[in-house]
């Protein structure tokens, strides 16, 4: 039997790292269910220059910045795409389609959502039809366009006899709560609030030079300060019942300023280890608190991934916070965390393609299932390379 068409996977997300990148099939595995073979991954870490000019149309730009931004992110996911296309060594004519998440710039449910990153680029330079835009069909419908994992969440990582809590902390972190066997029905899917955005924030501020804590050296050097992480717990969005979701917005450059000056406040001489360790603290907590007021399913295991699973102090203080449930590192059970939102978005293309539904309305709030994205074809020949 000849293997199913392939898709390629791009996702760029807050934590503003990069570009993750991913070729990847999905052969069924039931009638409701899929498998996965990834074939490649990819990731392609932002520039300093790269990063500015994101953070910059993050925040206000002109026009003119928010169109070069558009077209020049387009041509950098165009560029992981075909790494990652080059790194599984299959013909361009297996390949279905490309799924791009593009970058959010801005997210203000249930009113309006907007990403970046010119999805005819994409099809122009990989000569593969693109799929984009995925968020705005499911706001359109009432719902939150936010979280869109959780279809991939149920189709293809669920376990076959136990609820089970997939646990994303990229910059924001976001839960999915997976029925046995993958049933949609009573699955659901929040933002639990901030991932390492605050963290790589605070690391950025107080250490010029670094973009992040790597593998938590400067985090265990601090004593985090309880003060501070129960004010801040108290904030209408950990309060907010689900669905709901969040971004930078919310914890974005101001949230950074004044997270630094409580804690400054709270522990007058406060070393800067302290800081990001309550930082480290504050996400572990969030989680926490978001499974004490929310979760009631009789959740036994959380498999966490992202950028925050790789922090040795994040995992540990989530491991310690959410006892007796078992957590583990999303790649214990699959393959490397780092390239399961990417793989989500591979997945939504190939719904896409086929007219099938990509939200779940549980999820969501979506008045009910859609078919997520805009596709972009390609129809010259050869695809551009400039």
């Amino acid at each position: 039997m000849a293997s199913p068409l392939a898709y390629v996977g791009l996702m760029s997300g807050t934590s503003l790292d990069g570009v993750t990148a991913v070729v990847a099939r999905f052969p069924e595995k039931t009638a409701a269910r899929y498998g996965v073979e990834l074939l490649s991954h990819v990731q392609r870490p932002y520039s300093a220059e790269q990063r500015a000019q994101l953070r910059a149309v993050m925040r206000e730009a002109t026009a003119r910045d928010y169109c070069r931004a558009g077209f020049d992110l387009g041509a950098w996911l165009s560029e992981a795409a075909s790494a990652a296309i080059a790194k599984a060594n299959i013909p361009r004519e297996q390949i279905r389609a490309v799924g791009s998440h593009g970058h959010t710039i801005w997210h203000e449910p249930p009113h309006s959502t907007w990403q970046l990153g010119e999805t005819a680029v994409i099809a122009e330079r990989t000569g593969i039809d693109t799929v984009g835009d995925f968020r705005v069909a499911d706001i359109a419908a009432g719902g939150q366009g936010a979280p869109l994992v959780p279809i991939a969440d149920a189709l293809l990582f669920a376990s076959d006899d136990q609820w089970r809590a997939l646990q994303n902390i990229g910059g924001i972190g976001n839960v999915t709560l997976v029925p046995p066997g993958g049933a949609l029905e009573g699955l659901r899917a929040f933002d639990t609030g901030p991932g390492v955005a605050v963290t790589d924030g605070v690391v950025e501020a107080l250490f010029p030079g670094k973009t992040y804590d790597q593998d938590g050296e400067i985090a265990r050097k601090g004593k985090a300060i309880e003060e501070v992480i129960a004010a801040l717990l108290k904030q209408p969005y950990f309060a907010l019942p689900p669905p709901k979701s969040t971004g930078r917005e919310l914890f974005d450059a101001d949230y950074i300023v004044d997270f630094i000056r409580r804690c400054r406040a709270a522990r007058p001489g406060a070393k800067a280890e302290d800081i990001v360790v309550t930082a480290v603290e504050l996400t572990a907590r969030a989680i926490a608190d978001a499974f004490a007021r929310f979760v009631s399913e009789p959740v036994a295991e959380l498999l966490a991934s992202g950028g925050g699973a790789r922090h040795p102090v994040v995992m540990e203080r989530l491991g310690a916070v959410l006892a007796p449930r078992r957590v583990r590192r999303f790649e214990e059970v699959f393959f490397d965390g780092e390239a399961k939102e990417a793989v989500a978005f591979a997945l939504l293309a190939k719904l896409a393609i086929e007219g099938m539904p990509g939200n779940v309305p549980g999820a969501t709030g979506a008045k009910g299932p859609r078919v997520l994205g805009k596709i972009q074809r390609f129809s010259g020949y050869p695809p551009s390379r400039v």
